[in-house]
């Protein structure tokens, strides 16, 4: 813990002491950022930067329920289009659907949902014929 000023000294020189011993102490040589660029600061100015930032470490997400249920289907069909077999695009394809039925019956707050459950038949067909053309 810092120790307080002492009465008679100017803060400029306890601050200027302060830093001169830290130095000394090699408190700052192991700095995560030592020797690298400072990031860019031409963005305007963000009040919110470091809440954006701890959410992005922490991985959350300030989206209302139904714009991220939106964003899942997106990621979902994506997922779709990645899989290597049918039970796993009926297991991606269930999960989602379980999802959006969830919100059509009990609404969640925030812009309206303007989903339905996607047809497993009709996602599996179009699975089937995307990989039939890359294997050719």
């Amino acid at each position: 813990m810092t120790e307080r000023k002492p009465p008679g000294i100017t803060f400029e020189s306890w601050v200027d002491r302060q830093i001169r011993e830290a130095t000394e102490r090699g408190d700052f040589a192991r700095l995560s950022g030592l020797g690298k660029p400072l990031p860019d600061d031409t963005a305007p100015y963000d009040e919110l930067w470091w809440v954006k930032g701890k959410m992005n470490r922490e991985g959350l997400s300030a989206l209302p329920p139904t714009l991220a249920l939106r964003k899942e289907a997106e990621d979902a069909l994506e997922a779709v289009g990645r899989a290597a077999s049918e039970s796993q695009v009926r297991r991606i394809v269930a999960e989602v659907n379980e999802k959006i039925a969830a919100a059509i019956r009990r609404p969640p707050p925030g812009p309206p949902l303007n989903l339905t459950p996607f047809d497993v038949e009709e996602l599996l067909r179009d699975w089937r014929a995307a990989r039939d053309g890359r294997s050719r």
